[in-house]
This record gives C-alpha cells, sequence and structure tokens, in this order.
C-alpha cells in the first residue's frame, strides 16, 4: 500500500487537487504494482507501447540505438517520474525507442483505455496530466535548445536542472545524455573542480 501512498501523494501535490477515497480505490484497481530487475525492458524498439508507469523505486532509461550499435539516452527517469513512450502509447504505433531499468525498479503500471478513463472520472488525474503535459512540452524545447549548447553549456544545464543524476549515473551514461564523449565531459569535469 506504501507504493500507493506515494502515486498519491504525488497526483495531489501535482494537481493541487484531493483524491476522494473512491479515486483511490479506482486507481488501486487499474495501477498494476509490477517490478523489473536490473536491464530488464520495460519497452523494447518496434513494440507497442501498451502501458505507462508510475516509478515508484528505480531508475530507468530511454534510448535508441544507433546503425554502429551505438546507444543515445535520450531521457534518464527516477522516482516519482512517468515511463512510457507517448507516441506509441497514444497512437499504438511501433516504438523507436528502448526503455530499460538501469536499477531494480518498482512501478504501477497502466494501459491506455484506462487513462483516458481517468482522465474523465478522477479530476486531481486530469489536472495532474495536464501540469506534466506542459512539463514535458518545456523539457522537450529546452532539451531541442541545448543542440546548440557548448559541451560545458550542456553540463551546467544538467547540474543546474538535475544535480542529483550525477550520483546517480555513471559517466558513461551522462556523456550519452548529454550528447558527448566520456573523455569531453571527464575534461569538462575537470575544468569545473
Amino acid at each position: 500500500m506504501s507504493n500507493f501512498e506515494t502515486f498519491f501523494d504525488y497526483i495531489q501535490k501535482i494537481s493541487g487537487k484531493l483524491l476522494s477515497d473512491e479515486d483511490k480505490n479506482l486507481l488501486i484497481a487499474h495501477f498494476k504494482p509490477r517490478k523489473l530487475r536490473k536491464r530488464q525492458y520495460f519497452l523494447q524498439e518496434g513494440d507497442v507501447c501498451k502501458y505507462i508507469a508510475f516509478i515508484v523505486k528505480g531508475s530507468a532509461k530511454t534510448f535508441t540505438v544507433d546503425k554502429k550499435g551505438n546507444e543515445q539516452i535520450l531521457k534518464l527517469s527516477v522516482e516519482k517520474w512517468w515511463l512510457t513512450d507517448f507516441e506509441s502509447f497514444y497512437l499504438l504505433t511501433p516504438s523507436r525507442f528502448n526503455i530499460e531499468a538501469l536499477e531494480e525498479l518498482e512501478i504501477l503500471q497502466s494501459t491506455n483505455v484506462e487513462i483516458e478513463d481517468f482522465l474523465k472520472q478522477i479530476p486531481a488525474f486530469s489536472a495532474m496530466s495536464n501540469v506534466i503535459s506542459q512539463n514535458n512540452t518545456i523539457a522537450a524545447q529546452k532539451r531541442m535548445q541545448a543542440i546548440n549548447y557548448s559541451a560545458e553549456e550542456r553540463y551546467e544545464e544538467l547540474v543546474k536542472n538535475y544535480p542529483h543524476f550525477l550520483q546517480r549515473f555513471p559517466q558513461n551514461m551522462i556523456a550519452s545524455y548529454l550528447g558527448l564523449s566520456s573523455e569531453t565531459l571527464s575534461r569538462i569535469k575537470k575544468n569545473v573542480l
């Protein structure tokens, strides 16, 4: 039940609205707890993303693999973040991404149809969804702007916005997320120190 308490607190905090007991019972009935082992996939490229999941514990990466076999990390996710490929989830198209657990992962997952019902039936869930949508749009715009940043500026943005990533993820993953080589990231970190 503590997984759901974390989830309910998150919804209420983000939405600014309280969940009724009826709302909570509906969420408990339709968000299924699931555990993934380290390196287990939540989603693989080419599959349709059937679930959206709230991370209760652990971390994951969303990435693609280029023709040379190199990984490009697009997103690093931690507790109280959501896992899904929104395009695949809502349009029911094959995903272009992989989502893999980096640590043992505890999630609460639900389907597209259920999410649509929650949006209609639970005011706090709908308000939370709107806030998340706005935040995702802003984050995507910032990520696109960062393409034009120097390597140092990208690192500074990461330190400013996600300082906990530096302790949580290995340097090679941080470098991939920033679109840098590990050597370039090492050089930048030495210059900062």
